[in-house]
């Protein structure tokens, strides 16, 4: 299946995962969307706004990105924060 088959992902979203060489639900899935928003944020031509992890943890859960939003929206911004101090250590070693 292709990215933008997935609940709240379309042609856009899965072009810019491709450009991060996400291509499918499995390696999205493999890697997490907070790991991946960091990579789009750090890699892509185009930085993402959090609604695109929101709709990345909505396409793995097959839920619509505003309940991601309005239900997990604290726990990923922590997971966000946390992810990115680690790049941040890994990037300067």
């Amino acid at each position: 299946m292709t990215l933008k088959k997935l609940k709240g992902l379309g042609p856009k979203s899965e072009k810019l995962l491709n450009e991060v060489g996400i291509h499918t639900r499995q390696e999205l899935a493999a890697l997490g969307a907070v790991s991946v928003f960091i990579r789009l944020e750090r890699e892509c031509s185009i930085k993402p706004s959090l609604n695109f992890l929101y709709a990345m943890v909505g396409a793995l859960e097959d839920r619509h990105w505003i309940d991601i939003a309005k239900t997990e929206k604290s726990r990923l911004l922590i997971e966000l924060d946390g992810g990115r101090e680690f790049d941040r250590i890994f990037k300067d070693s």
